[in-house]
């Protein structure tokens, strides 16, 4: 019988025999057998208890150790080791390529170049915390960049970050047919409403389309004996404007198809029109312009007289206050609301002047487009009442419109080369040339939401193009644009 101070959990790990002998003589016998694998195992964990983990266990400690990788030394006024710099340092016969250059590269660029090095850390520690929150470690955002902005960075790091140009489509999204569109440099026979109805004179006819249903609708049919010499939208409304090869000008409510208004004055076609509030400005070929209430019983309140040949230009400053003019007289023209004389005269043009583009993003700039002989695009400050700058396009400019959503304007061109070029300002840098017009691109107007153009051409053709972004994003696609592709006719 085994002795009963052996536990049972001895006993399994044990092979213990009572001996046979006489009961007053108990011996106790243990016999060394060779265990079987599953008790050695069990032995082990028994005898090595203080050093088994469990696989099926987590480890837990008592000690935590931090990931220096990843800490922001410069937070506590601690850079990384000088081992790590000296091997980018010139002719310190260090790796380039090694992961101490690396990080000492990236610190700089991160934290700037002012970090302190390992041999300051214990200078001037004894009398201060080496944990003191620096306030001073806060940086911009630029350096979140790996590239260093300020002008005292380090030289081998670029100073300029590379900033993805825009990309802008080069064809047309769609096109429309617009026979008999006429090929004359001094008339404006497209005009976009800002209810999204576009006005095209073709020939004695004005049609509208719209933008968003493609729906076409003939507005009026002026007869044989009279055409259309250029239309324009009020700002607000449907009210279109539309002057006549007889010097007439109408006015037409374009949501009943139903004319007005027929007002005189002019002798001969009116071939330019603007709008202000109320106003309405109209350029003649008998040299003149006529500013019109809508709202009073007379034909014109006011005549403006200056230009020596035929007004092809007209266009009011997003304020109302100033309008400008161009003419085949080669000259430029600022006048006032109550101006009956130019208060600025501009004559550093040789050839007509047709494209006028008031900046909505600067009070009083203006930029201005001459002819075949002259091909410039010139920009003003009528505040200030000088000549900013010059750019030289090759070929005749014919039309000029400024992006309300950014800082970047349109050109349209003739002979030769009948392009379409989107220019940043004030660089005038080019960011696209548009082509597939087959004759000058005479005719320009720009969608409601400011990010669609239309362009027409002596070639019968419409072409609508995305040139400039959104106010809120630069890839938000307008309602034009999703509209059905392809090549229609306007009538």
């Amino acid at each position: 019988m085994a002795d009963p101070m052996i536990s049972q959990s001895t006993q399994s790990q044990l092979n213990i025999a009572a001996s046979t002998t006489p009961r007053h003589q108990h011996h106790l016998h243990i016999e060394n057998l060779t265990p079987s694998p599953s008790s050695s195992k069990q032995i082990n964990r028994l005898i090595n208890s203080n050093h088994y983990i469990s696989p099926s266990r987590p480890i837990y400690s008592d000690r935590f150790i931090p990931c220096r990788s990843s800490s922001n030394f410069a937070l506590f006024n601690i850079s990384l080791p000088s081992s790590a710099t000296a091997e980018i340092s010139p002719g310190g016969g260090g790796k380039e390529d090694s992961p101490g250059a690396y990080a000492a590269l990236l610190c700089n660029a991160l934290f700037g170049p002012q970090t302190p090095d390992k041999k300051d850390w214990g200078a001037g520690a004894a009398g201060r915390n080496i944990f003191r929150y620096k306030m001073e470690t806060r940086q911009s955002l630029h350096s979140l960049s790996p590239f260093v902005f300020d002008d005292m960075g380090d030289p081998g790091v670029s100073n300029v970050a590379i900033k993805t140009p825009r990309k802008v489509s080069r064809s047309p999204y769609k096109v429309l047919d617009a026979p008999a569109l006429q090929d004359d440099f001094y008339l404006n026979l497209v005009d976009w409403s800002s209810h999204n109805v576009l006005a095209v004179g073709l020939g004695t006819c004005v049609y509208l389309w719209n933008a968003c249903s493609s729906k076409v609708t003939k507005l009026c049919d002026l007869g044989n004996d009279d055409g259309v010499c250029s239309v324009g939208w009020a700002h607000r409304g449907m009210h279109l404007a539309i002057g006549t090869s007889n010097g007439k000008v109408q006015i037409w409510d374009a949501s009943r198809c139903k004319r007005i208004r027929t007002m005189e004055g002019h002798r001969l076609r009116v071939g330019a029109l603007a709008w202000s509030s109320s106003m309405l400005s109209s350029g003649s070929r008998d040299k003149s312009i006529l500013q019109r209430d809508i709202r009073a019983h007379e034909d014109f309140v006011s005549k403006l007289s200056g230009h020596k040949s035929e007004v092809c230009g007209l266009k009011w400053s997003y304020d109302n206050r100033e309008l400008a003019s161009g003419g085949n007289d080669n000259r430029l023209f600022v006048w006032n609301q109550h101006s009956t004389h130019p208060v600025l005269k501009y004559c550093d043009h040789t050839a007509a002047v047709k494209a006028i583009a008031w900046s909505p993003h600067l009070h009083g700039l203006l930029a201005s487009g001459g002819g075949t002989a002259d091909r410039c695009i010139r920009f003003w400050n009528t505040t200030t009442n000088s000549h900013l700058s010059c750019m030289d396009t090759g070929s005749q400019v014919c039309n000029l419109v400024w992006s309300k959503n950014v800082n970047e304007l349109v050109s349209t061109h003739g002979y030769s080369q009948n392009q379409i070029i989107l220019w940043r300002y004030p660089t005038m840098s080019k960011l696209a040339t548009l082509t597939g017009h087959t004759y000058r691109v005479l005719y320009l107007a720009m969608s409601p939401d400011g990010q669609t153009i239309v362009t027409g051409a002596g070639d019968e053709t419409l072409r609508f193009w995305s040139v400039f972004p959104s106010p809120k994003s630069q890839n938000t696609d307008s309602e034009i644009g999703a509209s059905s592709l392809g090549r229609t006719t306007i009538r």
